[in-house]
């Protein structure tokens, strides 16, 4: 099967390489604990297709889950020391699980753990790309999973679907199968009899006016409908096909049934994994408001954001942050990540660099935003340009 466009759903039984999500609540029973019967159903259905030749990595959640009744936690923990406590009480059993349930198909499990940093950085991203692509080689199968022990509020992913989408990117999967507790995308409430199942998704155009709704009723994950279609929208962005659909139909969407929600990948491009994390993996630690020329430069000519551009500053942030790029109206038009602290940008705004370099030192010659750390959004999505 051949990546990116004019994937159809009878093209997935042929995937050479899929990535598969699955969530807390798929995983775990009411109470917090691993439900070893689902977790080996799954697990089932994965070997059977490794064994047909297509490599499989799973991105699973749950660790949390299944560190709260060990610990004696009724409901998912609030404050982030809890939860990376109960992370790493649970990591270790979830892994487990995996690793017996594998071993019945001789298969071997491998832990990836991986942070949004990861992902941002160069040499991490390369490294991570380099042990994943290699464990498929030999035949293993990657298990991964959000560090939440040493993750931050400021720095992370924030749920398992998005940590997926930018996984199947940067292994240039073909498939992507997000699993969860509801068997596709409606265009209503689902328990609602009025609602109808979507069986398709094209584009954006086709969700217009579609009712996403919360976060699960279980309280175990993190993630709902929004974030599941937002990742479907990262995977097809970057030309993956994705499908939307309950774990108990995890068989029958690897074999390309008409089951669940498809996704179709979009015709252009793939953009760098730096572009679809500054895009959809991060918020901005501030902003940074910019002249009409220098929207035209950025958003038009693919240009870096000079001090000259710069018209105002909001936020407290420092060099190598994540800021948003605003028009003079406050429109949100790119992100990137920032040079500067926020507490000298004001001192430069509508100088030239030629000027600071002079008057201050050739230090402040460089760019706000350099391109290569630059992302262009339109209407919510990623420039197709790739960055270098």
């Amino acid at each position: 099967m051949g990546t990116g466009v004019g994937q159809t759903r009878a093209e997935i039984a042929q995937a050479r390489r899929v990535v598969v999500k699955v969530g807390s609540s798929s995983l775990t029973t009411p109470q917090g604990g691993l439900d070893h019967e689902r977790i080996r159903d799954l697990t089932d259905v994965l070997a059977e297709r490794r064994k047909a030749g297509t490599e499989v990595v799973l991105v699973s959640s749950g660790a949390v889950a299944a560190g709260m009744a060990p610990l004696g936690l009724t409901q998912r923990p609030r404050d982030l020391a809890t939860q990376q406590a109960a992370a790493s009480v649970g990591q270790g059993l979830l892994l487990a699980r995996y690793t017996a349930e594998f071993a019945r198909h001789s298969l071997t499990a491998a832990q990836i753990l991986l942070t949004a940093d990861d992902l941002m950085r160069r040499a991490q991203y390369r490294n991570a790309q380099r042990a994943m692509s290699r464990l498929l080689e030999i035949g293993a199968v990657p298990i991964v999973n959000e560090n939440d022990t040493v993750a931050t509020h400021e720095i992370r992913f924030g749920d398992n679907d998005r940590l997926a989408a930018l996984v199947a990117h940067l292994l240039r999967a073909d498939v992507l199968v997000l699993l969860t507790d509801v068997d596709a995308l409606y265009d209503g409430n689902p328990s609602l009899p009025t609602s109808t199942r979507i069986t398709q998704v094209n584009g954006p155009e086709d969700l217009v006016g579609v009712d996403l709704g919360s976060a699960n009723k279980r309280g175990v994950g993190t993630g709902g409908m929004i974030t599941k279609v937002e990742s479907a929208r990262i995977a097809t962005e970057a030309g993956v096909a994705t499908v939307l659909t309950s774990a108990a139909n995890a068989r029958a969407a690897l074999r390309g049934d008409p089951v669940g929600t498809f996704f179709v990948p979009a015709e252009h491009r793939r953009p760098s994994s730096r572009q679809l994390w500054l895009a959809h993996a991060t918020a901005g630690r501030g902003s940074v408001f910019l002249d009409p020329g220098a929207v035209h430069a950025v958003v038009t000519e693919k240009a870096s954001l000079l001090p000259a551009g710069v018209i105002k500053v909001e936020g407290d942030f420092n060099a190598g942050d994540p800021v948003d790029l605003r028009d003079e109206n406050g429109v949100l038009v790119a992100r990137g990540l920032v040079n500067y602290d926020s507490a000298e940008i004001p001192d430069l705004m509508g100088r030239s660099t030629r000027w600071l370099a002079r008057e201050l030192g050739a230090e402040y010659s460089r760019e706000i935003v350099h391109r290569d750390d630059l992302v262009v959004l339109r209407n919510g999505s990623t420039s197709d340009r790739e960055a270098c």
